[in-house]
């Protein structure tokens, strides 16, 4: 399943797409001078893609909080005091309601999550009434349910879904200091099942919740040594939430950040790489940075989930003077 590119007249020739990327190679590139590691990603990225045009994604919580899973960074564990109430799993009407308010403003994909270790089936049916909902109105689909079996997983593709989301969050070493409640094969496992159902796969990880410079290099690394680079890879900054094991973790240093950015441009280069969680708290210079870098991706709307994103107006602003414009199509 391929991903139609609407690339420039003055393109490069596309970058080789490997899959035997190491730390070693992959903190080299994170630790060139901060000029020559952009123009490398930028070219990747002029290779396969528009440098102006960016991807519009809007989600929705259809499920909120009362999570089993221990993940540190989350205000949706049951196990931390957030804040965050537990909800019912949304009626199919009222989120077919925020999909066609979400196309009103631009957004390409509309991605619906839930707050489950996995999902039952009838709540499985539900959700698939969504994404055919969702889909019929000309939006591409995006869920992210937890882990799925394989049969769950050929059920979605049946009911139309275009990306499964499905993070890896980190490093194989860090994750088990961030969660306990998984390991790092059952979320591989899962990505397997939604490749093989033929369901575009959403992966990426979170920046900043401890981790050394040495585990950043290796969440590249699993992601762009998967057996097929993901179609979309969401680069999050942590959001230190209080209440949760991570709240008072340090502010992540947006440069750093960009690094990341343009080292996943380069190690996975047809892959949309999205600014995802913690965008919000960045400045203007820093998100051009980020779009310089190879990021060509956001969620736009005022929520990811249950914590804030960067306002529209804002996101407009910016587009405005970066001389961006929204991705129409990305046809699959």
């Amino acid at each position: 399943m391929s991903i139609t590119l609407n690339k420039p007249a003055h393109a490069m020739p596309p970058a080789l797409v490997r899959h035997d990327w190491t730390r070693v190679d992959i903190a080299a590139l994170i630790a060139l001078p901060f000029a020559e590691l952009i123009f490398r990603a930028q070219t990747i990225h002029r290779a396969h893609f528009n440098p102006q045009e960016v991807q519009i994604s809007t989600l929705l919580s259809i499920k909120t909080g009362g999570c089993p899973e221990d993940c540190a960074y989350c205000p949706q564990s049951a196990g931390f005091e957030t804040g965050v109430d537990a909800s019912k799993l949304m009626a199919v009407d009222a989120v077919l309601a925020e999909a066609r308010a979400a196309k009103e403003t631009g957004a390409q994909r509309f991605c619906m999550g839930a707050a489950w270790r996995s999902p039952k089936d009838h709540d499985l049916d539900q959700v698939c009434a969504m994404i055919e909902g969702v889909k019929a109105m000309g939006l591409e689909t995006c869920v992210t349910l937890g882990m799925l079996r394989a049969e769950q997983a050929a059920r979605l593709k049946q009911a139309g879904l275009d990306y499964y989301n499905h993070n890896l969050d980190t490093s194989p070493e860090f994750y088990g200091q961030v969660i306990t409640t998984r390991v790092y094969q059952d979320r591989l496992d899962t990505l397997d099942h939604v490749r093989n159902a033929g369901i575009n796969v959403c992966c990426g990880g979170i920046i900043g919740m401890g981790e050394g410079a040495d585990d950043r290099a290796g969440l590249l690394a699993a992601l762009a040594n998967l057996p097929e680079h993901p179609q979309s890879v969401p680069i999050n900054a942590l959001v230190a939430v209080e209440g949760t094991p991570l709240g008072a973790t340090e502010k992540l240093d947006p440069i750093d950040f960009v690094r990341i950015i343009a080292a996943a441009r380069i190690t996975m280069p047809a892959s949309f790489i999205r600014l995802s969680a913690g965008r919000e708290s960045f400045s203007d210079e820093a998100q051009a940075l980020c779009f310089m870098a190879g990021a060509n991706s956001i969620f736009y709307g005022p929520r990811l989930l249950t914590t804030k994103n960067a306002e529209a107006t804002r996101d407009e602003a910016l587009f405005s003077k970066l001389g961006i414009v929204k991705l129409h199509s990305a046809a699959l």
